[in-house]
């Protein structure tokens, strides 16, 4: 049986957790793939560094580059993170022509399109399933299973902290102050937390997919991107009493026919494709979803992607986006792909990231058309409704239901719009008119309904 030799760059949390899972599988790997696994080295910050599985000392070095340079190792892993020295080790091995394996999302985000592009000029390749919903196959099922589908739409619950925090409030009718403050005590949520709770860790994931589902690397200045810190209890409420739960969802969103007519397909094709645009909605917002799709009832730390292809129809992927298990078997996916490759002397099976034929942008945020709730403070007292209402009718957004609590006149309480589709331009517009007026007593707040259709 052919053996490939493995580097590993990264020997805390999630390297620890894939020569763990090695350990434990790399036999059964080597049975089903007929190649054998072997660890020729760990690269790690210290050798005594904090890690919740061991690795045998004599493995370990404090040298990423002896990793990167051994002629022995066939195949290198980059599990460290961040931006900056991460892609300098990525780089390097792909210059060698050694197959990487990596985790990074951040990275890829920012760096993407250069890695994947120093993955062709030296004939090898990048792996990064790991990188978007932990242990959820997404990556491989866009390149490979969905190879025959245009992506239509694609929404993800990506972040496991927000989903967490957000179940919570729901179950208990909690604050976001104090289920946040309780999930950093039980390690769901860093301190500070802002890369989970502004929306950007759910930025990486999701512009990593839409680039993949529509074949033009999304910037991710070009994304926009709402957190969870304004959402409270009083919000969850209301929402769940118009039957819709919130969820922070990342959104890909098919907006034109980007397929040409057969008639089309003759010797102008190409200049054709070079005047097409496919424009494509992708954001990260927290969503009203409707209690009775699948993906309402996604709780606790968990993930899931709901992809609409136009063959397959509608599929769903759920599970553990996070952790040292759940990234190791990500990982463990790439290398056997990455050793098979390595036997058969397929470098390019599947392709890292494949450009589409036409040309792909990013709709700005003005332009998309949604579904809305918002959540206003007024001053009980007759007349407020109708000149609320007034503003919405001049700009043509339609209401399809009020929630007008009952209260003492003279007190300020919550004023409820469920609103038809309208644009995100055309919306923010008439708040910004209804913020002004005297009896509207705090900044209006507005989240998005998505119904699936």
């Amino acid at each position: 049986m052919q053996q490939v030799n493995l580097g590993m760059i990264g020997g805390g949390t999630v390297g620890s957790g894939v020569f763990h899972a090695l350990q434990l599988n790399g036999q059964l790997m080597a049975s089903r793939i007929g190649v054998k696994l072997a660890v020729r080295n760990v690269a790690a910050k210290a050798f005594d560094e904090p890690r919740p599985y061991p690795i045998p000392r004599s493995l370990l070095t404090t040298d990423w580059q002896s990793v990167v340079n051994d002629p022995g190792v066939h195949i290198v892993t980059e599990l460290v993170g961040g931006t900056t020295i991460a892609r300098t080790m990525i780089l390097s091995a792909l210059k060698l022509g050694k197959p990487v394996i990596t985790a990074n999302k951040a990275l890829l985000s920012a760096h993407g399109e250069e890695l994947f592009a120093a993955a062709k000029k030296y004939g090898t390749n990048l792996y990064y399933e790991a990188s978007v919903c932990g242990g959820i196959p997404i990556i491989k099922s866009l390149r490979e299973g969905f190879v025959g589908n245009r992506i239509n739409a694609l929404y993800g619950i990506v972040n496991g902290t927000c989903n967490y925090i957000l179940t919570r409030m729901k179950l208990e009718g909690a604050d976001f102050g104090t289920v946040l403050a309780d999930a950093q005590k039980q390690g769901y949520a860093e301190t500070p937390p802002d890369l989970d709770i502004d929306g950007w860790d759910s930025q990486h994931k999701i512009g990593i997919l839409a680039s993949l589902a529509h074949g033009f690397w999304v910037n991710p200045k070009e994304i926009y991107v709402e957190g969870i810190r304004h959402i409270s209890a009083m919000d969850i409420k209301f929402a769940s009493e118009l039957g819709y739960t919130i969820k922070l969802l990342g959104i890909v969103k098919r907006i034109d026919d980007c397929q040409l007519p057969v008639a089309d397909s003759g010797k102008n094709r190409k200049s054709q494709i070079a005047n097409r645009k496919c424009r494509v909605q992708v954001s990260v917002y927290p969503t009203l979803i409707p209690n009775a799709h699948v993906l309402a009832n996604v709780n606790q730390v968990y993930n899931a992607v709901f992809v609409r292809g136009d063959v397959v129809g509608d599929t769903l992927f759920y599970g553990r986006g996070a952790g040292k298990d759940a990234t190791a078997s990500a990982v463990l996916s790439d290398l056997a792909d990455a050793a098979l490759d390595l036997k058969y002397g397929t470098k390019h099976r599947v392709p890292p990231f494949v450009p589409h034929e036409w040309a792909g942008a990013v709709v700005p945020i003005e332009d998309v058309v949604s579904q809305y709730f918002v959540r206003l403070n007024v001053v009980d007292r007759p007349g407020v409704l109708a000149k609320i209402a007034a503003i919405f009718g001049q700009s043509k957004i339609g209401i399809s239901s009020v929630i007008q609590p009952e209260g003492h006149e003279g007190a300020s309480v919550p004023l409820i719009f469920m609103l038809h589709y309208a644009t995100n331009g055309a919306v923010a517009g008439a708040l910004k008119k209804i913020g002004k007026l005297p009896v509207v007593k705090s900044e209006p707040v507005l989240l998005r309904v998505e119904n699936f259709e």
